[in-house]
């Protein structure tokens, strides 16, 4: 039974220890994710379809030309039909005309900023995406790495129990320890072969997080990196791309709101054709011609539609503030929490080390103890599960750390 359970340790051990190959680093999957976006491709095709939108503004603005035809044949059978006073009873034109808009170049400036506006709002989206996107993979491969390393932990407590085993083993033989002793300690062996194999599972789960976040089919484990991330520079405000979009949002209904006074401004378009047109009442031949003319359109009285819309600018802008002047109190007062949680996180992290070193420290002392018989073997077991315990807060107080860094960094952009 005893060679039994050695045997499955073995397995297990086998199976933990197969190496991790290939490293890869957090800039190569934030890389990946952004290349694979299907919604960064999105908003920048966004962008060129706002430059055409500009485009297409300025090429309607010149002299529109088109050839237009028309026949008609409405006939009179004794005395029956349509006067003929009225339709010519049988007309046929085909006529080039041109016409153009006599628009100022302000009214022209303001429509060709409608589009502009439109891309600034699409590459502040494009911004506020990918910071999105920065931070989810960044999370991810924290949290990965953390599992990385709570197994390569896991991993040395193993080879560290397989070492005394060895020793142990020997020193029962000897007499030095009773075989219920080695039992114990054996028990904890097999206990930590669980959490290894345990870890492992774990890390191969996030890390198969890691991929589906950036997009990749990559199954291949490898080993992460410790992700270099450190507290960024506190941006202004003023410079944010979350305030940004209350900027470009003001600009836009300062424009909507000139174009608006520009639809009740005169409306003046000139006209010109040349072509064929005829009634058929005889020598057709010399019904080629031009003309030209124009339209003219002065706004007088919409029924107070002009009011009504500047009401509704005024409405939207009121809720433009209000939004922006709530997110500002949340925006600071999240600085202010990340920033307390890493201070206090710190400071936690440096008490848990220095724990850490004690039980180092005591469990190197133990082992010497043992190779004498001089060591109780439920003390080196309570020491040991001591060390686990005390490691595992180390993790997570780092992967936590690295975690409150990275929503920190998020805003500061």
């Amino acid at each position: 039974m005893l060679m039994k359970w050695l045997f499955g340790i073995f397995l297990i051990t086998s199976f933990c220890n197969a190496a991790l190959a290939q490293t890869n680093t957090l800039d190569h999957y934030l890389e990946v994710a952004k290349s694979n976006s299907p919604l960064l491709k999105d908003l920048r095709n966004q962008i060129a379809s706002n430059q055409l939108d500009s485009m297409r503004i300025k090429a309607g603005l010149r002299p529109q030309v088109a050839i237009n035809s028309a026949g008609l044949y409405a006939p009179v059978i004794s005395g029956y039909g349509y006067s003929s006073a009225v339709t010519n009873e049988h007309t046929l034109n085909g006529l080039l005309g041109v016409n153009q808009a006599i628009i100022g170049s302000k009214n022209v400036n303001e429509q060709v900023l409608t589009t502009s506006l439109a891309t600034r709002s699409v590459t502040n989206t494009i911004k506020l995406s990918e910071q999105d996107l920065k931070k989810s993979v960044t999370g991810q491969y924290i949290t990965a790495y953390g599992s990385l390393q709570q197994y390569n932990f896991n991993k040395e407590i193993v080879e560290l129990l397989e070492k005394e085993d060895d020793v142990l083993k020997k020193l029962t033989r000897a007499n030095v320890y009773r075989q219920s002793d080695y039992l114990s300690f054996l028990v904890t062996l097999k206990q930590a072969q669980l959490q290894l194999a345990q870890s492992r599972a774990q890390y191969k789960n996030d890390y198969a997080t890691l991929n589906y976040l950036a997009g990749t089919t990559d199954t291949a484990l490898v080993t992460l990196t410790k992700p270099d991330i450190r507290k960024a520079m506190r941006v202004d405000p003023n410079v944010s791309i979350f305030f940004n979009q209350f900027k470009v949002d003001s600009l836009k209904l300062l424009n909507n709101r000139r174009l608006l006074d520009f639809t009740y401004k005169p409306k003046l378009n000139a006209l010109a054709d040349a072509g064929f047109n005829t009634d058929f009442t005889g020598q057709e031949y010399k019904n080629f011609g031009v003309s030209a003319g124009f339209t003219l359109s002065i706004p007088i009285y919409d029924g107070g539609q002009k009011k009504l819309a500047y009401k509704k600018l005024s409405l939207e802008e009121d809720t433009r503030q209000n939004y922006k002047s709530f997110f500002d109190k949340q925006y600071r007062q999240q600085l202010a929490q990340l920033n307390q949680q890493i201070a206090e996180n710190d400071a936690l992290l440096t008490q848990v080390n220095d724990q850490m070193k004690y039980i180092e420290s005591l469990i190197k002392v133990d082992t010497q103890l043992m190779q004498t018989g001089d060591l109780k073997i439920a003390d080196l077991i309570l020491a040991i599960n001591n060390y686990l315990s005390v490691k595992n807060l180390f993790t997570q107080t780092t992967i936590s750390g690295l975690q409150l860094i990275n929503q920190l960094n998020y805003w500061n952009k």
